[in-house]
């Protein structure tokens, strides 16, 4: 058994998530790079803040940096409680290195370019995550990753995409799939965990909305009528679709974050049953 309580970190604050991830990066691995993570968090925050080539600061309202950093927490704590259960195969510094830079950028296809004056980010949803892919690339070619490295990265940001087919990710190892699912869990569970995820939720109607009129497509957004529509079916998108992504396709990693493992409670699941009880006192004051 696996005892472990985790600080509370609040993530509106970049350098509270940095020090929590430093922290696990340097006990699973004593001898890594110290600057890795101060660096990897410096690039993406310029990245989100306007400071790198043509590209806005975000725009997008629910898709902040905050997002990033909160699946970016989840995803750090995950990989911990599987290093801390012994769970094999065991994780590579540099994949473990690959994975958080995945983290990080998996929504930087929010980004708009300085000449792209139309709308917010949100615009992009339907077509984020290949943007993202594709961001990714153009900022870490030029620090030095090599072409099998890009791959894996890209690999893991590829997960996060809700209708994608999983199968049809060209993992190249066992341990590149485990930790694009870990990626995936991070991302979903760090965002419905959070504070204040059921106050956010007429903010992501508003970015569904948006993407649905710029979309050539837009009837594939449109499947909420206002905000209201989005929060009473926000239950439903937990149970049909969410428990079972985690569960189902990404194998039930989120089980590293119960305390004590293995069978102790999740306060990440626990988080978003009372958000979720949250949610329904508010609709019944509707």
């Amino acid at each position: 058994m696996v005892r472990r309580m985790q600080p509370q970190i609040d993530t509106r604050i970049p350098s509270e998530v940095e020090k929590h991830v430093y922290s696990i990066y340097v006990r699973m691995y004593p001898d890594g790079a110290r600057a890795f993570v101060p660096r990897a968090f410096e690039w993406v925050g310029n990245c989100f803040s306007g400071q790198y080539g043509d590209y806005q600061p975000i725009d997008a309202r629910y898709h902040d940096f905050e997002h990033t950093l909160q699946g970016t927490l989840c995803l750090a704590r995950l990989l911990n409680g599987r290093h801390a259960a012994k769970a094999k195969p065991e994780i590579p510094r540099k994949m473990f290195e690959l994975c958080l830079l995945a983290i990080l950028f998996h929504d930087t296809g929010y980004l708009k370019k300085r000449t792209d004056s139309g709308g917010t980010g949100a615009k992009y949803t339907p077509i984020h995550v290949n943007r993202s892919v594709v961001f990714a690339r153009e900022f870490l070619a030029p620090q030095g990753y090599s072409e099998a490295e890009l791959q894996i990265v890209q690999n893991m940001i590829r997960c996060t995409g809700v209708n994608v087919d999983l199968r049809s990710i060209p993992f190249q190892s066992e341990i590149e799939q485990t930790l694009g699912f870990a990626l995936g869990t991070g991302d979903l569970l760090g965002q419905m965990a959070a504070r204040d995820y059921v106050d956010k939720l007429p903010v992501l109607y508003l970015e569904f909305a948006e993407a649905a009129r710029y979309d050539e497509q837009g009837a594939r957004l449109n499947r909420y009528t206002d905000a209201e529509d989005l929060m009473r079916k926000t239950p439903a998108f937990w149970s049909n679709y969410v428990w079972p992504r985690i569960n189902d396709d990404f194998g039930r990693l989120y089980k590293f974050l119960n305390e004590p493992y293995p069978d102790g409670p999740n306060p990440y699941l626990a988080a978003i049953q009372r958000n979720l009880d949250r949610l329904q006192e508010k609709l019944k004051k509707k």
